[in-house]
Parts: C-alpha cells; sequence; structure tokens
C-alpha cells in the first residue's frame, strides 16, 4: 500500500528509499555539461560495467534514453523496426518519427517477440526506392505483452540477422533487471544481445528519477551530443544519480518478490467470473486482466475500483493492467481481489 492506496497502475509510482534520500543529501556534484558531475560519472560508469558495455550514459526518462539512441544511430529518412506494439511506437509521442525523422516498419510479434525470420524479411533491400533500415528495436521485458521476457536464445537470433545485416539492434530495457531476474542470468548477458541499451531507475528500482544509456563509448559520444540537443544535460545532477546508484546496489534481486506478488494476484483474479487471466504468461510484474465478458470498457471498471481504493490502468479498451512492486505487498493482494469480485458483481447488475 502505498499513501493509503492500493496502487497497481505502475512500478513507476515507487518512492525512494530511505537510503536513496540519505545518498540524495550527501551526493558529490558538478556541472555534467562543463567539469561534469561526480555522482553521474560514478553512476555511468557502474551501469555500463554492470551490464558489460564500455560507456553509459544518464538521461532523465526512458523515453528520452530511446530517443537519443535512435537519433545516435540513425540518420532521418532511415527506418525503424518494431514489433507491432513496442512501447517506443505506442507510448513516446512518436518521437522517432516527430524529431528523428524515421519510418516505422511494426512486425507482429508473438507475446512481443520477434521472429529472426520475420526480421529478416523486414529488413530492406538496396533498392533506390526504399528507405534504408536504420535500427531494430526490441523490448525485454515487453510492457504490451504484459512483462513477457524474451529468452537470450531469442535475442541472440534476431542479433545475428542484423549483425550479418549490418544493422544495430537497441533495446528498451526499461525492466531489464525484472527480465534478467526471470531468467535467472546476469543482465549483461540480455544487454550483450543489442549494441545499445536503455533501462529505468525509477520503475521497480524505487529511485525517483532517471534512466541510463549503454553501449559502446564511439555510441555513447554521440548520444550524449544529442542529449544536449534534447536540452537533458542536468546540472549538479548528482542529487538525482546518487539515488540511481543505491536503487542498483540494492533494489535488483528483490524485484523477485514483485514477481511472486504478480503470480499470486494473477491466480486469485482468474477465479473471478468474467475476469480472463492467462496465468501462465505472468512471467514478471505484469498482469493483464481482460473484462470483455461484461460489454463495458475497462475503464469504467477502473472507475469503478478506484471508488473502492484499488487503482489500475485500463491499458486497452477491454484490458485492465496490474503491476506489482516494492509497495504491494501480498496483504495488499488479498485485500485488492476481493473488490475485483465485488466491482465485476456491481457492473454485472
Amino acid at each position: 500500500m502505498l499513501n493509503g492506496k492500493l496502487d497497481f497502475r505502475s512500478d513507476t509510482v515507487t518512492e525512494p528509499t530511505e537510503e536513496m534520500r540519505e545518498a540524495m543529501r550527501a551526493a558529490r556534484v558538478g556541472d555534467d555539461g562543463r567539469e561534469g558531475d561526480p555522482t553521474v560519472r560514478e553512476l555511468e560508469e557502474y551501469s555500463a560495467a554492470l551490464l558489460g558495455k564500455e560507456a553509459g550514459l544518464f538521461v532523465i526518462s526512458g523515453t528520452m534514453g530511446n530517443l537519443v539512441s535512435l537519433l545516435a544511430h540513425t540518420r532521418p529518412g532511415q527506418e525503424a523496426i518494431l514489433e507491432r506494439d513496442a512501447h517506443i511506437y505506442w507510448s513516446e509521442v512518436g518521437g522517432l518519427a516527430g524529431v528523428g525523422g524515421l519510418v516505422v516498419n511494426r512486425v507482429p510479434g508473438e507475446d512481443g517477440v520477434l521472429s529472426p525470420e520475420d526480421v529478416e524479411t523486414s529488413i530492406r533491400p538496396a533498392r533506390s526506392h526504399f528507405p534504408e533500415t536504420g535500427i531494430i528495436c526490441v523490448e525485454n521485458t515487453h510492457n504490451m505483452a504484459g512483462g513477457m521476457v524474451w529468452t537470450l536464445a531469442q535475442m541472440a537470433a534476431v542479433k545475428a540477422v542484423a549483425d550479418r545485416r549490418g544493422v544495430p539492434v537497441h533495446l528498451d530495457g526499461a525492466r531489464i533487471f525484472n527480465a534478467a531476474v526471470a531468467l535467472g542470468v546476469p543482465a549483461r548477458e540480455i544487454a550483450a544481445q543489442a549494441d545499445s541499451v536503455t533501462f529505468c531507475l525509477s520503475k521497480g528500482l524505487s529511485a525517483p528519477v532517471g534512466s541510463v544509456i549503454v553501449g559502446s563509448k564511439k555510441f555513447v559520444d554521440v548520444a550524449r551530443k544529442k542529449r544536449q540537443m534534447l536540452g537533458g544535460t542536468t546540472r549538479q545532477g548528482g542529487v538525482i544519480a546518487a539515488a540511481g546508484l543505491v536503487a542498483m546496489r540494492t533494489m535488483i534481486d528483490r524485484l523477485a518478490e514483485d514477481h511472486r506478488h504478480a503470480r499470486l494476484l494473477a491466480e486469485k483474479l482468474s477465479s473471478i467470473p468474467g475476469v480472463e487471466v492467462n496465468v501462465s504468461k505472468v512471467q514478471t510484474n505484469i498482469v493483464r486482466t481482460r473484462v470483455s465478458a461484461l460489454g463495458i470498457p475497462a475503464a469504467r471498471v477502473a472507475e469503478k475500483l478506484a471508488e473502492h481504493n484499488v487503482y489500475v490502468l485500463a491499458q486497452r479498451a477491454d484490458t485492465l493492467r496490474w503491476l506489482t512492486h516494492r509497495h504491494v505487498t501480498a496483504m495488499d493482494v488479498d485485500e485488492a481481489a476481493p473488490v475485483m469480485a465485488k466491482v465485476m458483481d456491481l457492473l454485472r447488475t
């Protein structure tokens, strides 16, 4: 429970720990656009080392991180291959087109995962009529697919196609550590299957602000200029980077608890008449429930739940998204499920 609410809308609602708040208070700072901020630099170096890349770059948000990465990899008029329901396409304000000037090629995947064969056939031939394929984007975990995880083999198969065709791969790894915990592997093994990675500090890791891009030094040097172009260089950014360092050092392993709570929630919700949950596809901290049997928009169900102090996201017209996080306990799950059952009964009448 958070601030008296059973808040399942997102893991972005998490608040910093006391250790993070103390680190922010005591942080060494500097101007990252001039001589550099020592705490920001420490976060960038730590992130790069943890994910097995040469360099890192602190950015304000995952949306900025993805956009900066696309700008660094591509030029206007090129084409970006994305899974059909990629977050970069759905929820990042069209920045890849509006700012990056990229053509979007949405390729249907299975549970958010692209097949190497489909990626291969989607890469443009070298003809004067076609845009050149400039980037392949993958997402792990996949938000719109309900937190589904790409396996290392699935990522490696797409990376092999990309390498053979000379196209870089960017990983939207907003929840890469959830994927790593679910797979039982170090996050660096996932990151190894992409040329660049963006990950978030302010979701399940509970830091208040920020994301990090990692990749080669050459790539990060270009990305740093693109970040400056977008107004993303911070002054005394160590105040927020300090919380990110604590998050990465202390909050990754506990994500397994969020996954257990999501599974428990899915099992309880699946027993409610009219609620459809594919429990077998709850791999991380996201649970999707379809309520189409009611004949009422999911947004209306979410409104009714909020009246009973349970907050969820209407992700699609017939689907609610529930996210577990540090402020959701097993007791909260036990309390929320009966509320969902009550709301379903009320809306049927």
